[in-house]
């Protein structure tokens, strides 16, 4: 699988000649639809096995061999060019397919209402090849340890029928939000605990999920211990019942991080109980916040950095968003949200509105701005297939356990073409 970045003058079938690739593959593999028509700095996946590489200026068949871990003797031999000759700028090489290392893949999906829309289900039927897990999110704990599950529709069928595992997300939502008060009281009055434990159970072992993942945020500062207490007595209840036991934790980059999100999440003590951890290390870029990426890898990284300094890489889930969000300017606190779209929306409206996609190296993420026919000035910023391919990079240097998204029903085609191709995502035996 190869990344193109779309560059001024560029025509599909200029793309599909330089690849050797069909143009109705490029056009089904990144769902264009508009493909006589792109957009300057889109990416697109090239569906090819393995990959080519151009020779940039100072470029060395050594180097470019230790690039993609190769001998020198391989490259040149795979390519047929002699070893001893200076590399013409511009030159293609065929770099094959390389070794994949095996990760574990979740995504939450968060119904709304009383009915699961089709978007969703299909969501969930094409892309649950793709995963270890699938998290409906999530079974809501009432104030006496009961159980409110989301809208269910036939998840366990098409997870059933894809091998894919399911997680039963646990959280403290109530009324939409997360609540500091319910949180409290989870995790510090034992009969509440005792029954809430009893009911994930229950539904664990009669729905087939296979593991829970409690997802409790803005607790009191206070309960972190109690927090820590909770999950050890559910991780002692869970592997009696031979359910694996996860949670979501706030991105962290040091134990004495201030705020109401951070302060109740004891990294250490969560490396420590659960089998893994979900680092939910997106939101910069907010829909009440300025424009920002939503998960720039160089904050990412800083989290990844602090959980690996207390906790095993085999431990940790990276969590990737899923979308982008588009703000009006002038941003104003306190003003309208901005607008939650697709990587493929963005394309679409980079395109009607004729401008041209950037790239910022230090974000690794794409952006632009553009005028509406308002006159407002609007900046995007989303994901594309260069800022995932960043984001699978780190998960390999640092040989983390795999990836969790936030969250399936918007379309990004390209990173699950190349989930699979950079990655054995683990299927769990029954």
């Amino acid at each position: 699988m190869q990344i193109h970045v779309v560059q001024q003058g560029d025509t599909l079938y200029g793309i599909a000649n330089m690849y050797g690739t069909p143009i109705n593959e490029l056009v089904d593999a990144n769902e264009l639809d508009a493909p006589n028509n792109l957009v300057v700095g889109q990416s697109l996946v090239i569906p090819i096995v393995g990959q080519f590489y151009f020779v940039q200026p100072g470029d060395r068949l050594y180097s470019i061999a230790q690039k993609f871990g190769m001998s020198t003797q391989q490259l040149a031999q795979i390519n047929q060019f002699p070893i001893n000759n200076p590399l013409p700028i511009g030159y293609r090489l065929y770099i094959p397919e390389q070794p994949k290392q095996q990760i574990t893949a979740n995504a939450y999906i968060e119904p709304y209402g009383d009915n699961v829309s089709d978007t969703l289900v299909n969501a969930a039927r094409k892309t649950a090849p793709y995963l270890t897990y699938i998290a409906p999110f999530s079974y809501r704990v009432n104030r006496d340890g009961t159980l409110t599950p989301p809208p269910l529709d036939n998840f366990r069928q098409i997870a059933n029928e894809n091998n894919t595992a399911r997680m039963l997300a646990v959280s403290n939502l109530e009324e939409g939000e997360f609540s500091t008060e319910l949180g409290h009281i989870i995790v510090t009055v034992q009969a509440v605990q005792n029954t809430l434990l009893d009911n994930i159970v229950n539904v664990a072992n009669e729905q087939g999920y296979r593991d829970v993942h409690f997802d409790i945020e803005f607790l009191p500062p206070d309960d972190r211990e109690a927090y820590n207490n909770f999950l050890r007595k559910a991780k002692q209840r869970l592997s009696e019942e031979g359910l694996f036991l996860s949670t979501a934790l706030a991105p962290k980059t040091s134990a004495e991080q201030e705020g109401a999100l951070y302060e109740a999440h004891d990294y250490a003590a969560h490396g420590e109980i659960a089998d893994f951890v979900v680092l939910m290390t997106y939101e910069w870029g907010y829909s009440y916040g300025p424009p920002l990426a939503v998960s720039p890898i160089d904050e990412v990284r800083k989290v990844v950095n602090f959980a690996l300094s207390v906790m095993p890489a085999n431990k940790i889930m990276l969590g990737q968003n899923l979308y982008g969000y588009d703000w009006t300017l002038p941003y104003e606190e306190g003003g309208d949200p901005a607008e939650a779209i697709s990587p493929q929306q963005a394309i679409k409206r980079a395109r009607m509105n004729h401008v041209a996609i950037q790239y910022d190296d230090e974000a690794q993420a794409p952006f632009y701005t553009y005028y509406d026919e308002q006159g407002n000035k609007h900046e995007v910023w989303f994901e594309d297939a260069r800022s995932i391919q960043a984001k699978f990079d780190m998960i390999k240097e640092l040989g983390l356990r795999g990836i969790s998204y936030w969250k399936l029903g918007l379309a990004f085609p390209q990173n699950w073409l190349l989930l699979q191709d950079r990655f054995n995502v683990e299927k769990l035996e029954e």
